[in-house]
Parts: structure tokens; C-alpha cells; sequence
């Protein structure tokens, strides 16, 4: 085959990208994409060299995918005392005492969501639980009511399609845009609210930031609270399905797990490895660098595969099987860092702690609560997305 049958964009690509990532990992590592004029970094090594120089690789692309529809910049683009006082801020909303705060909230939410289900003794992971769960454990992070759900969740896909396509239809934008001014009508009132807010969520925690050194605007708290938002709702819905997915097509991975849940652990980081929810990540060149033979220039983009940098032979031995006990055998790539899941260097994603902390409470919840749990017959694995992907459905039966 030509390399130009390997594009990003060949419809066979989202059925199914590992052939592509094979070949351009050997034969086109820095491989060019005519139709958005940007690069792909396709091996572990490059993409970890890109994202960890981000002096070079800056995410001024962020200014045009995300700040039209988060209303001001988000924690990415910011740099020095500002980046490093602002994300220590939100890591206090997320660590210590408030995270332990959130786990009652986030048992209830889990708890709450099964009950509607167990009667059925049938539940899609992704729609019927993964999203909904998402969007209002966020909620319960901002402070939110966590009524308002469905319309919160509905306005967040909106603005979630913006910042994760290529290539959108001016309706599509337009639909966007709208999305993002209905949040920031939901939103703004209740910032503003919260001016000298005492509690703990993380709304109130980032008025209560503003000093001689660190001043914020309301519209920089609205797209830190849509970046919350975002961050902490992405992966939680997508990791889950494919966590059980992968352990309910194998039995006796699963009988090991449920049988000892100190495995959930690996199993989630594997899944996060195997099964990447954000498999793109854009950064923008500050100067002009040779890479892999490309020269790339000044104000040029390239764009971080994730899940084809996870799945790199020279970085993981088997890369393409689901390996439980990976973190026993392979020390070096055990924790979030190194899986490139949420990024690496100064911009990993900063609730990566606190996703993998909910990913395996709700996990262990879902595995004591339905009992004989084992996929739908015939429920075929469609996954969906280029710049994130997942499962269509997942449905589990359970008695």
C-alpha cells in the first residue's frame, strides 16, 4: 500500500487505526497530513521528546481548538508563576482533605445510577452510566447541581466537538458556539456568586486565588471551570467501558481481577494504555527543528498519537495485548507519567491523580454490585473518534 492510504482521515482509519499506527511508527514517522497542513508524531520517543520540550512545542494551537468555545485561555496555554500557581490551585480542589470530600459524593453518584439499572439486569457502560456519571461527578467538583446533568451534558459534548474535530461544517461551529454561551449564561452568574465563597469546591477555590501575585478575571475562572469540565469528564466514561470489555472477554484475567482487586490498578492503567481516551494532542513549533530527518518550521503544527506512541514495541513488549500484571513485569512504565494517556511534562493533565483514584473506586463498585456481570451476547465493540475515541455502547448483563 502507498502511504497515502495510510491518511488519518481514510474512513478505515476510525474502524480501525493500529494497521496505520504500525506502518507510520516503521515508515512515516513524521507523517504529514495535506488536508489540515499538520504533522503526526507516531512513535513513543518523539512523541515523548514533544511533549516534554514545550518551550519548542508550544500549545499555541489552543488560542484557534479551544478558546472560542472556553471563552479565555485554559491551563495549557498558560506558562510560569501563572501555569504554576493556578494548577496548584485546582490540585487542591482535587488532593486531601476535599478530595476525600468528593469520595461519599462519588460512591452515591455510582450508587445511585446502578439503582435504576439493577431491576433491568441490563446497563449500557457508556450511556446509560459512564456518561452520566462523568458529567456529575464534575459537577459535584465545580459545585454544581448535579440536576442539571443533562443539559450540562448535552452543552459539553457541543463544546467538546469543537476542540476534538477536524474539519467541521459551519452548522456544526455554529452549534458549538451556541453550546459555549449557554454554559457560559449557566456559569458566569454563579462565579460571580462565589466572589468571597469560603467552601471548598473548585469555583470557590479559584476566586479565593486572586492575591497581589495571582489575579484572575471571571472569564479566566469560566475557562478553567469549562476546562475542569472537559478534563475530568473525558476519560471516565471511555476507560471504564474498555476496562470491562477487556476483562469480561477474557474470563480468567477477569477471575483474577475480582479476585484480587489490588490488580484493578495495572488493569486500569493498561486499558488507559491499550485504549488511549485522547489520542491526539496538538502542539505548535516556537522554532524550526529537525525531527526524524522533517524539518519543521516556525508556527507549524504536529499533533501528538498518543495511541500509537502507547502502543510502540520499543517502548511495551506485546503492545497490542492487554497485560495485567504489565506493571509487575515492566517497572518503568507503570504510572501515569509514562503512560502517555494524559500527557507527560509540564502539561500532563493535572486531574490525571484523581481520575485513576475514581476510575478504580467506581470500578470496584460496579464489580461488588452487579453480580454475574458479563457482556450483552452479540454486543459488538464499535468505538468511535479520532481525536478522542470510544465505545459506541457496551452493554453489560448482570443479575
Amino acid at each position: 500500500m502507498q502511504t497515502k492510504d495510510y491518511s488519518i482521515f481514510n474512513p478505515d482509519y476510525e474502524k480501525n487505526p493500529i494497521d496505520t499506527f504500525n506502518y507510520l511508527r516503521e515508515n512515516d514517522p513524521i507523517h504529514f497530513e495535506k488536508e489540515i497542513n499538520a504533522y503526526f508524531a507516531s512513535k513513543y520517543e518523539d512523541v515523548e521528546y514533544i511533549l516534554q520540550n514545550d518551550e519548542i512545542f508550544t500549545t499555541k494551537t489552543l488560542a484557534k481548538r479551544a478558546e472560542p468555545v472556553m471563552k479565555d485561555r485554559v491551563l495549557a496555554q498558560m506558562t510560569g508563576h501563572e501555569h504554576k500557581s493556578k494548577k496548584a490551585t485546582i490540585l487542591k480542589g482535587i488532593t486531601g482533605q476535599n478530595l476525600e470530600r468528593l469520595m461519599p459524593l462519588i460512591s452515591k453518584r455510582v450508587n445511585d445510577i446502578i439503582e435504576l439499572y439493577m431491576d433491568t439486569g441490563e446497563m449500557d457502560l457508556v450511556n446509560d452510566f459512564g456518561k452520566v456519571f462523568a458529567v456529575q461527578s464534575s459537577m459535584d467538583l465545580l459545585g454544581l447541581n448535579v440536576e442539571d446533568h443533562k443539559i450540562i451534558g448535552e452543552w459539553h459534548h457541543g463544546i467538546a466537538k469543537f476542540i476534538t474535530s477536524f474539519n467541521l461544517t459551519e452548522e456544526e461551529i455554529k452549534y458549538s458556539l451556541e453550546c459555549s454561551d449557554k454554559l457560559e449564561q449557566y456559569l458566569m452568574p454563579i462565579i460571580r456568586e462565589r466572589k468571597n465563597s469560603t467552601e471548598n469546591d473548585l469555583i470557590s477555590l479559584l476566586q479565593q486565588s486572586k492575591d497581589d501575585e495571582n489575579s484572575i478575571t471571571d472569564s479566566e475562572i469560566l475557562a478553567l471551570t469549562l476546562n475542569i469540565l472537559l478534563a475530568a469528564t473525558e476519560p471516565v466514561d471511555k476507560t471504564l467501558s474498555y476496562l470491562f470489555y477487556n476483562l469480561l472477554s477474557d474470563p480468567e484475567k477477569f477471575k483474577q481481577v475480582y479476585e484480587n482487586r489490588k490488580l484493578l490498578k495495572n488493569s486500569i492503567q493498561e486499558t488507559l494504555r491499550l485504549h488511549s481516551p485522547v489520542q491526539f494532542i496538538p502542539r505548535e513549533l516556537n522554532e524550526t527543528v529537525d525531527l526524524k530527518g522533517t524539518t519543521l518550521k516556525k508556527g507549524d503544527v504536529i499533533i501528538c498519537m498518543i495511541g500509537s506512541a502507547n502502543r510502540d514495541p520499543k517502548a511495551y513488549s506485546n503492545p497490542d495485548i492487554f497485560d495485567i500484571h504489565r506493571g509487575e513485569k515492566n517497572k518503568p512504565f507503570t504510572s501515569h507519567s509514562q503512560n502517555l494517556a494524559f500527557g507527560k511534562g509540564a502539561h500532563t493533565c493535572v486531574g490525571a491523580s484523581l481520575s485513576l483514584i475514581q476510575l478504580e473506586m467506581v470500578a470496584n463498585i460496579l464489580l461488588d454490585k452487579l453480580d454475574n456481570i458479563k457482556l450483552k451476547e452479540n454486543n459488538q465493540l464499535i468505538e468511535k473518534g479520532l481525536y478522542t475515541r470510544g465505545p459506541e455502547k457496551m452493554v453489560v448483563q448482570f443479575n
